[in-house]
């Protein structure tokens, strides 16, 4: 049932965003050097890794500098992807993750391979279910990288407070995951994308 809903939804959504996508895409590809995607190694089901794709928000290269992002005024964050940042936009090419089957709508979001080592084997439960676009992290922690910009050691920050807040209530998911949950998640998410 959940893949079902995840490839249905997927296929409405892309096809109702494909005409902003595209015109995304463009201002994307005229205004810096590179290209329209960003692809990065995540950490998926039962600890497989795999691409996640992203609109390109950042210069060329970016990542190499710190894999975290420290408020909505980092440097590296070109001028289009100010605006799909705080929208969310930038995400929307997961859904082809999704169709893949590497990802659902619902789940704890994927973690980088350098975070993933630092789990321990509780935590580690998490990769035991399919990692998703939106979850109760994502809502608790909608506005991350502003956190981040407040602190002194931003990496410190999100490996030691941020990072096992967001894995607990990655837990409180996994317990109950049902298709009422994840409908309520996904509602939960628009609507706080519609307010920002």
């Amino acid at each position: 049932m959940k893949r079902i809903t995840d490839i249905c939804f997927s296929i409405l959504l892309l096809l109702f965003f494909l005409p902003i996508g595209l015109v995304i895409a463009l201002l994307i590809a005229t205004g810096s050097s590179g290209g329209v995607f960003y692809r990065q190694q995540r950490i998926g089901l039962n600890g497989k890794p795999f691409l996640l794709l992203k609109f390109r928000s950042m210069k060329v290269n970016a990542d190499k500098s710190g894999k975290l992002t420290v408020g909505m005024r980092d440097s590296r964050i070109t001028r289009i992807g100010y605006f799909i940042r705080k929208f969310k936009l930038d995400e929307f090419p997961q859904f082809i993750n999704v169709l893949k089957g590497e990802m659902s709508i619902v789940g704890p979001r994927p973690e980088v391979p350098e975070y993933v080592q630092l789990y321990n084997d509780e935590q580690r439960r998490i990769l035991n279910v399919k990692p998703g676009i939106t979850d109760y992290a994502s809502l608790a922690y909608f506005s991350e990288n502003e956190l981040l910009a407040k602190s002194d050691n931003p990496e410190r920050t999100y490996i030691e407070e941020i990072m096992p807040a967001k894995i607990k209530l990655n837990e409180k998911y996994i317990t109950n995951p049902t298709f009422r949950q994840d409908i309520k998640i996904m509602w939960l998410t628009f609507r706080k994308i519609m307010r920002v």
